[in-house]
């Protein structure tokens, strides 16, 4: 049995791969326009008609192996590929199905041909199949696979061949596209150059440019707070115009203009305009932000929100508060409200928590009592009861008692309420709380906040740990972070929280949003890597996956683990010496 195969059936034997019956799971197929798909459909379509009555499938399949197209030569052919579920939705990873063209192809990350008997599961040994892997051409990163599948009497080496020419046409159809796309991205972008006569940002999937006014205007703070802003418009098909609070105290309007070529996007401009000058700051007359007790943060983004919330609340002034779930909105409210008003009664009703008769009883009461009053989640209530809390609302503020009441309302600034509805009419503001990601800078001081908030002052981090923490995306904002350091606090309550204490999911640095089935993925790797002491070899082995496998999930999940600790690694050192 030759090397590579024997591994691969060592692999399946970990996996405990059925000998008897094909595992293939199903995965729903999203019917997703990636890079991959359109790259190969046109080559497909062509490549299906050589092989026309041929006693032959062509397959398709996604990084994971999943089918993803199947176009058959020989339409007598398709019972018996049913009958082992290599079909569109099935996976057909190694670990699944035992060694096969399309998995082992993927695990080997080489083209390779599969003859019947030495398929891992005995049903499978009627086929012979040849997949190669498709990589990106730029990149490196595999996007997935392309498997010819036959009956095994039918076996040549004519097979191998064809899928490798087969794969190595996507990858030209890719690159041809990613020129194409590219060329129209530079060609609007050198447009808003010349006509804009502003800083200009281009942005798009492997593509970042900037002008040289953009280098002039800004310092290397102020660029990189831009460049992480707009990092959230990669793959946006509209335009949008957002307000960035940048570390040098400016405000900056950034307005995304999307670049398309035919229906494909092939990323977007970006025009920046100062909205405050530098010759002026935003406190000026207020004396700018107040220092709170239960909040914390010295970003100018954050910054920003304390000062527009505290000058509201200073002046009874109605507003919205809008942000992400879990970015502190209603935690601003009220620790605005104790420092500014703390001898008034706040009283806060989380509109998605109650039934709509108490919600408009404790609206009813506050507003008789006098009281000041945040209302969270509005953007949850259905039509009918909006109308209602509008029309209590309406009711406080043509009374004259109630003239010295605050009034605040959060909603999800994704998920919002439409401007023109009647609700909003009494808001006359609304102040946008930065999700975590924009003000990361923040992380430090919040994550020291929130460990003391547990009663852990003798536990702090690393600055390996701070500086992995400060590049998650933090999907959750400070909730997601409160949760994460609660987890670490049930199992380490003093000492230095180091890279090997962080949960997996905090051990991958992609910015992408990850599957249920991916991030199942990576927190495997993430526990063999720590259970290993960080050795790649062995993890990989524990996993049943080659070690070239592992170094590709590391890298594509941004992987990051701790060292063995320096005693660990010299005692093994002198191991490894009394060996030799």
């Amino acid at each position: 049995m030759r090397h590579w195969l024997r591994v691969s059936w060592l692999r399946s034997a970990q996996a405990n791969v059925d000998v008897d019956q094909p595992g293939a799971d199903y995965v729903d197929p999203e019917t997703v326009d990636t890079v991959l798909t359109r790259a190969a459909t046109p080559v497909l379509d062509a490549m299906a008609q050589e092989i026309d009555s041929e006693p032959v499938s062509l397959i398709l399949t996604d990084a994971s192996g999943t089918v993803l197209r199947r176009h058959l030569g020989d339409i007598g052919l398709a019972a018996a590929l049913d009958s082992v579920h290599l079909a569109p939705g099935f996976r057909y990873s190694e670990t699944s199905v035992g060694t096969n063209g399309i998995g082992t192809s993927l695990e080997v990350g080489a083209p390779l041909l599969i003859r019947g008997d030495e398929h891992y599961n005995g049903r499978l040994r009627r086929f012979s199949c040849a997949g190669a892997p498709v990589t990106h051409p730029v990149t490196g990163a595999v996007l997935g696979a392309v498997d010819l599948t036959t009956l095994a009497e039918n076996t040549n080496a004519l097979l191998l061949s064809f899928t490798k020419m087969v794969a190595q046409r996507i990858r030209e159809q890719i690159l041809e596209e990613a020129g194409e796309l590219d060329r129209a991205l530079l060609r609007d972008y050198h447009l808003a150059c010349q006509h804009s006569g502003r800083p200009v940002i281009a942005i798009g999937d492997e593509v970042l440019m900037m002008n040289d006014l953009t280098q002039r205007v800004f310092d290397s703070r102020d660029q990189a707070a831009i460049i992480d802003r707009t990092r959230d418009s990669r793959g946006r098909s509209e335009p949008f115009t957002l307000l960035a609070d940048l570390p040098s105290g400016v405000t900056a309007r950034l307005s995304y203009r999307p670049t398309f070529v035919d229906d494909r996007l092939a990323g977007g401009i970006v025009h920046i305009k100062e909205q405050v000058s530098r010759g002026r700051t935003r406190s000026a007359g207020r004396g700018g932000a107040p220092v709170l007790r239960s909040v914390v943060g010295t970003s100018a983004t954050w910054t920003r929100a304390v000062e527009e919330v505290f000058d509201a609340c200073a002046r009874t002034e109605w507003i919205v508060v809008d942000g992400e779930p879990g970015s502190g909105r209603s935690a601003l409210v009220r620790a605005v409200h104790e420092y500014a008003r703390s001898g008034r009664l706040l009283v806060s009703v989380d509109a998605s928590a109650v039934s709509v008769e108490e919600l408009l009883e404790r609206i009813a009461a506050a507003v008789d009592e006098g009281a000041d009053l945040l209302i969270r989640r509005v953007d949850g209530l259905d039509g009918d009861t909006l109308d209602a809390v509008s029309d209590l609302l309406l009711d406080a503020a043509s009374n004259s008692a109630a003239d010295d009441c605050w009034v605040t309302v959060t909603m999800d600034s994704a998920d919002g309420l439409p401007d023109t509805h009647p609700l909003l009419r009494l808001f006359p503001k609304t102040v946008p709380v930065p999700p975590l990601r924009h003000h990361v800078d923040d992380l430090p001081e919040l994550s020291r906040f929130l460990i003391d908030s547990m009663g852990a002052e003798n536990l702090t981090l690393s600055r390996a740990t701070a500086n992995q923490l400060a590049r998650l995306s933090w999907q959750g904002n400070v909730t997601h972070l409160r949760t994460v350091l609660e987890d670490i606090f049930r199992r380490r309550r003093s000492g230095t929280i180091e890279l090997d204490d962080l949960p997996a999911e905090c051990r991958s640095a992609t910015r992408r949003r990850l599957t249920r089935i991916e991030s199942l993925e990576r927190d495997a790797v993430v526990d063999a890597l720590a259970l290993h002491n960080g050795d790649k070899a062995a993890a990989a082995q524990a996993l049943g996956m080659s070690r070239a496998t592992i170094y590709r999930k590391i890298r594509e999940y941004g992987i990051e683990f701790g060292r063995a600790p320096k005693q660990d690694r010299t005692t093994r050192q002198r191991r490894s010496v009394s060996r030799s």
